[in-house]
């Protein structure tokens, strides 16, 4: 079989990203992230499109040098096709489509959450087949049965606000900088969970975080009405109380996904897989129910071009290919 060398590239949101793959190992993968948002609390859809149009050829040139590939070296170039920011997407789509017309190779479009699943396949131990992943990010919370490379079922998922939503809504309350979800989990560090969050009450294997923003919301009002320096004064133990409550929430629901399946092998995944307290008590429960867990390494929980690389080998090795009328989607089904 011929050599197979990918060029994947990530533009979902606000990091513009490209990394090379030559038979299934990562040789780079470079990300370029956007600091301009901090100053507006959140991502701007503009902005970042912009800045997609800056970074993204610097950015390719880097991941390929960084791998050692020549542009001729290439066999195919995969993108992310959605879900997304549909301006950030229409810049990383266009670069792919343009160079692959150029070089006369194919094209694979990518989900971005099947491949923040496969991000595991990009290093080892890799998990064994079928295995269940939580999937946390900002936009995103779901528990699927991955049942093989590009076979996935979503089992249950939230029906309101993603988990890292709640963290950086939390973290605006709190007066702390966008993204608030890294500060949270270093303040809560130094903190303990003394105060008690509510617990969503959703049926079956699905998520809700739109009920614990209210209540923290309402917590947060009443306290500094009471004390103007609450949250000064209590920032640590706040910040420890919201994540162990968000963390409990996730880890209860995955261990009746576990039930349910009998299925052992588990992995995390998003950029809340990032978060120590879900990575701490993902491996103590897994100690003690007896689970295999699989934890990704911080460059591969945010956002990164080596899963869309990992995903699109995989489609490549399975026929899958895309014609240059493809287009991204902002909302793209599982």
């Amino acid at each position: 079989m011929s050599t197979i060398i990918i060029l994947a590239i990530e533009s979902s949101c606000d990091d513009t990203a490209a990394a090379v793959l030559k038979d299934g190992e990562i040789l780079s993968n470079v990300v370029a992230s956007q600091a301009v948002h901090q100053q507006y609390g959140g991502v701007v859809p503009e902005v970042a499109s912009r800045a997609h149009q800056e970074n993204i050829l610097p950015v390719v040139e880097m991941a390929l040098r960084n791998a050692g590939i020549s542009k001729k070296e290439l066999s195919a170039i995969a993108f992310t096709k959605g879900p997304g920011l549909i301006g950030s997407l229409l810049v990383g789509a266009s670069f792919a489509k343009a160079m692959a017309l150029s070089l006369d190779i194919p094209l694979l479009e990518v989900h971005h959450m099947q491949a923040h699943v496969l991000a595991h396949f990009a290093e080892a131990p890799k998990p064994a087949l079928p295995f269940l992943c939580l999937t946390v990010s900002g936009g995103h919370t779901q528990i699927v049965l991955v049942k093989n490379h590009l076979e996935m079922e979503v089992l249950g998922q939230t029906i309101d606000d993603a988990a890292g939503e709640a963290f950086d809504k939390t973290g605006k309350m709190l007066g702390l900088d966008y993204p608030a979800g890294p500060l949270i989990d270093k303040l809560a560090q130094t903190g303990q969970p003394v105060f008690q969050f509510p617990e969503p009450q959703v049926p079956d294997l699905n998520f809700s975080f739109s009920g614990l923003k209210t209540s923290i919301l309402y917590f947060i009002r009443k306290e500094t009405k009471e004390n103007p320096n609450f949250i000064h004064e209590n920032l640590a133990d706040i910040c420890a109380s919201v994540q162990d409550r968000i963390v409990k929430i996730l880890l209860k629901k995955l261990k009746l996904a576990v039930r349910q399946t009998g299925i052992k092998e588990i992995a995390i995944a998003g950029g809340v897989s990032a978060n120590s307290g879900l990575r701490n008590g993902l491996e103590a429960l897994g100690k003690k129910e007896g689970w295999k867990t699989y934890i990704p390494n911080f460059e591969y929980c945010t956002d990164n071009a080596a899963m869309i690389a990992v995903t699109g080998y995989y489609k490549y090795l399975n026929g899958e290919f895309a014609g240059q009328d493809t287009a991204p989607v902002a909302r793209m089904p599982f």
